[in-house]
């Protein structure tokens, strides 16, 4: 059997379990047990496969048959140009998130900042900001132990783990810090709405890093309520919101003495992070 034949068989397979993105993901799948990039397979269809190849290719498109996520089967995500290790301890890293993460780089361009990185998970966000702003440093923290574990070693992936610590703390575990950026992708989705959620997602993706509880909103409170008393005054908090949930989290920020700076918008034109800075 050649390569070309392969795909085929696999992007059916996946075709039959009504994943849209059928061929694409058999090429991914192939080119991850070929460790080669996808364009590389691609003009090298007439080669021949071995049976090991076929076994593990099968392996993987019944995976992927079942809607679990690519990143997961690869154990990888690219985000904000760098592959990050993922698994299924951590959130998927998403490219509206790189939107925040493009925002804060742009503001704080060579400034010396102290950062928190609230629900790290796999550490992207706080990694990503601190390989652009090269004098700061910061903290991940996750009330996930694995999620750490996962975050600190995308930190010596990427050489930042000097600059970036990560650790297993709820939000009232944190105190005598003083930040001067608190970043943070909340869960946000409301708890009624996580069952009409793509298999892909619900299935899973931990369920910790998407329940915002009964209104999407229980998080975001508690980040905003503690970031009132470990942030710097005119320190800046960036969050990450749902669809829709603008106007109630700007209220809560208002009432928190927080101002809001700057909208970022998704590529749909929904406004998905606040920046605000926290006032006298």
């Amino acid at each position: 059997m050649e390569i070309l034949e392969l795909l085929k068989v696999g992007s059916q397979q996946l075709r039959d379990y009504n994943i849209n993105s059928c061929r694409l993901d058999s090429e991914i799948l192939l080119a991850k047990i070929f460790k080669k990039k996808r364009e590389e397979l691609l003009i090298n269809l007439d080669q021949k496969v071995t049976p090991k190849i076929i076994r593990s290719f099968n392996k993987l498109i019944a995976r992927r048959s079942l809607r679990e996520p690519i990143a997961y089967i690869l154990q990888e995500k690219e985000f904000w140009s760098k592959k990050f290790f993922v698994d299924k301890n951590t959130l998927i890293p998403r490219p509206e998130t790189e939107l925040m993460v493009d925002k804060v780089v742009n503001i704080f361009k060579d400034k010396k900042l102290y950062i928190l990185d609230i629900g790290t998970g796999s550490g992207c966000i706080l990694l990503s900001i601190l390989s652009e702003l090269k004098n700061s440093r910061g903290i991940g923290v996750d009330i996930s132990k694995k999620a750490t574990q996962i975050a600190v070693k995308n930190s010596i992936k990427h050489k930042l783990s000097q600059r970036a610590k990560f650790y297993k703390k709820s939000l009232t575990q944190i105190s005598n810090y003083k930040f001067d950026l608190i970043v943070s992708n909340p869960p946000y989705i409301n708890r009624k709405d996580i069952k009409n959620l793509d298999d892909d997602i619900k299935k899973f993706e931990p369920k910790l890093a998407l329940d915002g509880g009964n209104d999407g909103l229980d998080v975001i409170k508690k980040v905003i309520y503690k970031s009132r008393s470990i942030l710097k005054i005119k320190g800046m908090l960036a969050l990450e919101i749902g669809n829709e949930q603008f106007k109630k989290v700007s209220k809560i920020l208002r009432r928190n003495k927080f101002k809001t700076k700057y909208l970022v918008k998704d590529y749909q034109e929904n406004i998905r992070c606040i920046l605000s800075t926290l006032e006298n």
